[in-house]
């Protein structure tokens, strides 16, 4: 694919053809087993033909087709062990690239958006994407006063691409829900769409942006990129190097794997509570590991601010009370506070124990002082609540989501999945301890809350 705004019927015959693909390829494998291969031989060949066909789509047509994909890589660690091989290579390449826009295209967008003269900026501009994503591509390039910086320039066309992709997406999320056990993919889709308007707005990102540079600027763990200069689908960077999180996911050492999932984690809760915003788009393609003198000194860049989550306050105060209380196993303290809260419908009535026993293994990594991350450990999660004969499938049936957690939610467990990808032993209590609000205060406040609603 050479240009993102296709005909509209190219791009809806391509995303319909999935669910058929699907179902040929079932009927395929049928007919393998008739003629005697094993369930084994041919369930992984499907799971081969299936992977390939679904993500080569995805990528191929940049917009939500590859934002969903992307949304889905960092759930690949939940997926079972003998199904995870044929999709995590394909997974993992919707994080870092997408077939480029021509040239022209290109120029076409930087003369409209920053006039005629636009070269005059720039004393040098790489004409090949440095990197290409759902809604725009990176060129490096350096500025007039020399600095290197990157340059995104947004499709043409991105918006309704995005709109249509989604669209046509949610209209089979029953088929492509079995990709990830225990996770609801129309959610996701209706997610995702509704921040289209947001990611397509260069001023918003680009104020985002400025907000966490600024509190990060000398950090000794991220570092987040200044911006130099924004217009309608062009947004200017500083440049940085460094490692792309899906090398050290596929190549990195034991020291880089648990420095990149320390700061990632230490960045999720330290963001909101700095700069009364959450980075909601935590795929590896959006982070890079910047080398130190030493490996302690590893610092993660932080790029892509296009989503964002505004909190604020930081994160929500019950959240760190509701944590610490599941800790101390208070069931009922616990429960009151999910009432209140709306994560219990009052037409609801559910036992406290149960509700404990639902979500201490889920917290499991803040119950000790260093937890080690594992593909694993997510699998038997994800197992966990997608068996339907299981108490906790059960139960979480009945558990509600709130609007205003639903992208807290989700940033958490990608940035969970992103962490079990790379194998990460995280200290993950000390930074709940310093950064999430209510983890550690007196509970009396929280429990007369609970109490009062």
């Amino acid at each position: 694919m050479s240009d993102l705004p296709r005909k509209a019927v190219t791009r809806t015959a391509k995303l319909a053809a999935l669910p058929l693909g699907f179902a040929g390829r079932a009927t395929w494998g049928l007919g393998k087993r008739i003629v005697g291969e094993s369930a084994e031989l041919v369930g992984r060949e499907l799971q081969q033909r299936t992977a390939d066909q679904l993500f080569k789509v995805l990528g191929e047509l940049k917009g939500g087709a590859m934002k969903f994909g992307q949304a889905l890589s960092v759930f690949e660690s939940a997926l079972p062990e003998e199904v995870a091989g044929p999709y995590r290579a394909a997974l993992t390449k919707l994080q870092e690239a997408a077939p480029p826009m021509p040239t022209r295209t290109v120029h076409t967008v930087l003369r409209e958006r920053l006039g005629e003269d636009w070269p005059d900026l720039f004393t040098e501009f790489e004409d090949k994407p440095a990197a290409a994503a759902s809604i725009g591509q990176v060129h490096r390039a350096v500025w007039h006063d020399g600095r290197e910086v990157a340059v995104k320039v947004q499709y043409p066309g991105a918006g309704e691409a995005l709109l249509s992709d989604l669209n046509q997406l949610s209209r089979f999320a029953r088929l492509l829900g079995p990709l990830i056990p225990g996770m609801d993919i129309k959610p996701l889709i209706a997610e995702l769409r509704d921040r289209v308007s947001e990611e397509l707005d260069y001023g918003l990102e680009a104020q985002a942006q400025r907000l966490h540079a600024q509190e990060f600027a000398n950090d000794p763990d991220v570092v987040v990129p200044a911006v130099v200069h924004q217009s309608d689908q062009v947004l200017v960077s500083e440049w940085i190097d460094g490692i792309p999180l899906s090398e050290v996911i596929a190549d990195g050492t034991r020291a880089q794997r648990d420095r990149a999932g320390q700061l990632l984690a230490r960045f999720l809760f330290s963001g909101p509570a700095r700069t009364g915003l959450l980075h909601a788009d935590p795929h590896p393609g959006n982070f890079r590991l910047l080398p130190g003198d030493s490996d302690n000194e590893w610092r993660l860049g932080v790029l892509d601010f296009g989503t964002v989550d505004r909190l604020p306050g930081g994160l929500p105060t019950p959240i760190g009370h509701s944590l610490r209380m599941t800790l101390d196993g208070r069931a009922d303290a616990v429960y009151e506070l999910l009432c209140a809260e709306g994560f219990v419908k009052d037409s609801i009535e559910l036992d406290p124990d149960a509700v404990l026993d639902y979500l201490l293994p889920i917290i499991e990594p803040a119950r000790i002082e260093a937890f080690t991350f594992t593909r694993g450990w997510m699998r038997g999660q994800a197992a966990r609540v997608a068996d339907p004969r299981s108490p906790a499938y059960q139960l979480g049936k009945r558990l509600n989501l709130p609007p205003s957690y639903l992208l807290i939610h989700r940033v958490t467990l990608s940035t969970i999945g992103v962490l079990c990808q790379l194998g990460s032993t995280v200290r993950l209590r000390g930074e709940l301890e310093e950064w999430l609000p209510g983890f550690l205060p007196d509970l009396k406040e929280a429990e007369e809350s609970a109490a009062e609603a």
